[in-house]
């Protein structure tokens, strides 16, 4: 399978901008998930995912990854 122009031509400050990105997008879903689970009708049904933990290593990591890469990619 051939890899994307937009992919094979990137700097590494866009794929960094692209995996962070992406961090923060997986972010954003574990913070619905945990709000969706905050407001189950049941409350004797806890589960067991983490996703407080989970949103804040990923919003963590994204958005280190883009403040690494967007000074970068304006000098560009």
């Amino acid at each position: 399978m051939p890899e994307p122009d937009f992919l094979l031509f990137a700097s590494d400050a866009e794929l960094a901008a692209y995996w962070g990105g992406i961090c923060l997008a997986v972010a954003l879903l574990c913070m619905l998930m945990e709000r969706r689970r905050m407001k189950r009708s049941e409350i004797n049904r806890v589960g067991w995912m983490p996703w407080t933990g989970l949103f804040l290593t990923f919003a963590v990591i994204g958005g280190g990854l883009l403040a690494a890469a967007i000074p970068a990619l304006l000098t560009s």
